[in-house]
């Protein structure tokens, strides 16, 4: 019982379907994940067999149809609507393939925002900002609005934002899919530099297996459940 309580992330026997039309479409089937703190799992698996639904259900996005998620020993299910957006504010993060930043706000500033909403003063929030986006190397793109930065600069801006509150956990969607291979590897490096940092628990939803295999373990959705999986072996020469 004492585990269930330092675990940033529990789901237990995660139920998920949904109406089209006349057919209930069951996708997810009874799925069980632990993460712990600290730890980096990376979800991999073909489209549509329900990666962004078991990621909107961990970060209370959605409610499953069965089965319990748990977070820091507490059942998200028996919360009302305000107490699943306290958690989702102050206890997870979230990193997407779109970077999904405020055009009109510099990157500093929106990395300020979100610690400005869950009540931090703008003086302590701008301090944090510009820790992480300096580690992220940003320094000299504090003042630059997302038009002014390129995609590696916006998803790093992202990334530092979904931080920003010093989450638990942290969700993220493909949050290098949309970059050149370059440019991938050195916001994944960065990414996985500031969770271990700060013993986030991350879940990463990705098809590059050369960024899965660089984690602490690899899962996959089939049939309706997650299945680990054994990284591939190097080849031999």
């Amino acid at each position: 019982m004492n585990e269930h309580h330092s675990l940033p992330l529990h789901l237990e026997g995660v139920c998920r379907s949904y109406r089209s039309g006349e057919e209930t479409l069951h996708v997810l089937k009874g799925a069980d994940l632990v993460l712990r703190p600290g730890e980096i799992v990376a979800l991999v698996a073909p489209s549509g067999t329900g990666k962004s639904t078991l990621l909107h259900l961990a970060g209370l996005l959605e409610y499953p149809d069965g089965g319990r998620v748990v977070i820091d020993g507490v059942d998200a299910g028996r919360l009302n609507d305000t107490q699943r957006t306290e958690i989702r504010r102050d206890r997870i993060g979230f990193v997407y393939q779109f970077h999904h930043l405020l055009a009109e706000f510099t990157a500093r500033e929106n990395v300020i925002l979100p610690q400005m909403i869950a009540g931090v003063s703008r003086r302590k929030a701008k301090t944090r900002a510009d820790e992480l986006l300096c580690a992220f190397g940003l320094e000299h793109r504090l003042d630059h609005l997302p038009g002014k930065l390129s995609g590696g600069e916006k998803q790093r801006v992202a990334i530092a934002r979904a931080l920003a509150n010093r989450p638990r956990i942290l969700l993220a969607d493909e949050p290098t899919g949309n970059l050149d291979v370059q440019t991938s590897d050195t916001v994944f490096d960065a990414l996985i530099a500031m969770v271990r940092d700060h013993g986030v628990a991350a879940l990463i939803a990705t098809h590059n297996m050369d960024l899965a295999v660089r984690m602490d373990r690899i899962v996959t959705l089939r049939d309706g459940k997650l299945h680990e999986v054994a990284p591939p072996r190097a080849e031999t020469i």
